[in-house]
């Protein structure tokens, strides 16, 4: 972590949450690994050059981000799991009849547990970027599904998913339940099997809703993607609004020679 020039200053943040992001960035890109231990209270005053108290503030910052965790008597270590990073367009194909969504089976594949909690499920006015994406006017009414995702029982994602009402309305994703298989196995029932997607992510500081929900440690970014699923004849007929603590996930895309 030694650097060869000391941190400078930004002039605008307080020293303690310069010196947590400079560690933060440390961690995410992979120079600090799970289970390495961080330099000394001692060694870490002498690198940024500041007191004993904000050298503790900024690893109280990075304790609350789940970034670092003491052991007693050994010291601090950058926490055992690493970020999620996730792929984007990850599951565009229905699982088999009786299978469980895939999000599920691919994080119990990495030793995790996955689960989701059902929001809310009904006919709400269409935001206008949903509308935009269904071609069809703001404020018309669409069917909406508001879930939470959680991993080993922690919340990881608040998603909404936004279908045309001449395709959900009476079917299994207009009902206050959930359902084996996910939307895509849903869809594909219904005759809308997915062909592809298009993804806009970008990074904003949370709502209020998103901030209790993912209980967030404090003001930060979260990830938001926004995605747009078709069908047949690029017919879209899904939107997917999902929001993810900024400091937990990295997206991962795969670019071809084509440009797919």
């Amino acid at each position: 972590m030694t650097a060869p020039l000391p941190m400078p200053n930004d002039g605008v943040r307080q020293r303690q949450q310069q010196i947590a992001a400079n560690i933060r960035a440390l961690i995410l890109s992979g120079d600090l690994m799970p289970g390495d231990k961080l330099p000394s209270t001692t060694e870490l005053m002498a690198e940024y050059n500041v007191a004993n108290q904000t050298v503790q503030r900024a690893l109280n910052i990075l304790k609350n981000e789940k970034f670092i965790e003491s052991h007693k008597g050994k010291g601090i270590f950058v926490a055992a799991r690493a970020p999620q990073v996730v792929r984007a367009g990850h599951y565009p194909v229905a699982p088999a009849q009786g299978q469980p969504y895939p999000w599920i089976t691919d994080h119990a594949n990495q030793g995790r547990r996955g689960s989701s909690d059902l929001i809310s499920v009904g006919e709400t006015p269409a935001p206008a970027q949903v509308a935009a994406a269904f071609g069809i006017d703001k404020g018309t009414a669409v069917v909406t599904r508001h879930q939470l995702l959680k991993l080993d029982g922690e919340p990881a994602e608040l998603v909404w998913l936004y279908y045309p009402v001449e395709i959900a309305r009476g079917t299994p994703l207009a009902e206050q339940k959930k359902f084996t298989g996910g939307s895509p196995r849903v869809l594909a029932d219904l005759g809308f099997p997915q062909r592809g997607a298009i993804d806009q992510v970008g990074t904003r500081l949370a709502t209020v809703e998103e901030f209790v929900a993912l209980e967030l440690p404090e003001d930060m970014p979260v990830l938001r993607t926004f995605r747009v699923v078709f069908t047949d004849d690029q017919r879209p007929v899904e939107v997917q609004v999902m929001v993810k603590a900024g400091q937990q996930y990295e997206v991962q895309y795969r670019l071809s020679e084509n440009g797919d």
